[in-house]
């Protein structure tokens, strides 16, 4: 009997390497996106409003760290909506039944893409305001 390597038994992707493992690991990536655009209307809301606000504090009078703060903002509301979007998946994944705790993942979920669009507004206050 022959044992295989843990990372062997995880995924047959895992041994991909080098240019094949970034184009491989690219590709899902854009997937990802796309599945997110297509299927989270909460993600395609947030998309459009980075779309409006990335160009926005391009062009405000703010210097180079706070256009980047605001951005970074803006794109963190992102990252944490495509987190919350991935938990919600694997919970209706494993079950469609209401359950306590899939509810309490799912708001918890909730609450961080909350704080992170709290985070947009104190950071373009400060930022603009200050």
């Amino acid at each position: 009997m022959t044992i295989k390597h843990s990372a062997d038994a995880e995924s047959p992707f895992k041994g991909k390497t080098g240019l094949v493992r970034i184009w491989n690991a690219f590709s899902y990536s854009l997937a990802g996106l796309r599945a997110a655009y297509r299927h989270e209307d909460a993600f395609r809301q947030e998309m459009w409003l980075a779309v409006l606000l990335i160009p926005a504090a391009l062009l405000s009078p703010a210097n180079g760290y706070g256009k980047a703060l605001m951005i970074a903002s803006v794109l963190l509301v992102l990252v944490v909506e495509l987190l919350n979007s991935a938990i919600e998946a694997a919970i209706d994944r494993i079950s469609l039944d209401q359950h306590r705790l899939s509810k309490r993942a799912k708001d918890i979920g909730s609450a961080a893409v909350l704080i992170a669009l709290f985070n947009v507004l104190s950071v373009w206050a400060l930022v603009l305001f200050a």
